[in-house]
């Protein structure tokens, strides 16, 4: 692995712990070396990526290249989180793909609109998991450029 991919954290937002422990299993079985955060909905997402209440430690909770964005979540749902995210200048390079249970064209359309770089609904097996999380990093991690964000 490169050094490149080594140094690009990826945040995952989602409120479901079992998804996130099979996103993270996937990520792991892929053996993606990246750092990996969780938060578990919205305002979680937004208070980490402005260094915020917990996660005010730039250091422990730093910059993610990449977030893997759920859109049902409580409290702050995906969608209002992309909005703050895309209407923030310094945020809204950072690169979302969104990986939800969601296949509502609506969602689809709207997200895009919104500046998502990716719409993926979730696969149902966790070998269908594995492979879209080995497609994605080899494509985010190995032959896309990402914009460095502190």
């Amino acid at each position: 692995m490169s050094q490149k991919q080594k140094s690009i954290v990826i945040l995952i937002a989602d409120d479901d712990a079992e998804d996130r422990m099979l996103v993270k299993d996937a990520l792991d079985e892929g053996r993606l070396k990246n750092d990996i955060h969780f938060v578990e909905n919205g305002e979680e997402l937004v208070d980490y990526l402005h260094n915020r209440g917990r996660f005010a430690d730039k250091e422990k909770f730093p910059t993610p290249g990449l977030i893997l964005l759920d859109l049902n979540m409580p409290k702050k749902d995906g969608r209002e989180a992309l909005k703050e995210i895309k209407n923030d200048p310094h945020l809204r390079l950072i690169p979302v793909v969104v990986l939800t249970t969601s296949k509502a064209e609506e969602d689809i359309l709207r997200t895009y609109n919104m500046g998502v770089s990716s719409f993926i609904t979730k696969p149902v097996t966790f070998t269908a998991l594995v492979d879209v999380m080995k497609t994605l990093s080899k494509y985010w991690f190995e032959i896309v450029e990402l914009p460095k964000i502190d």
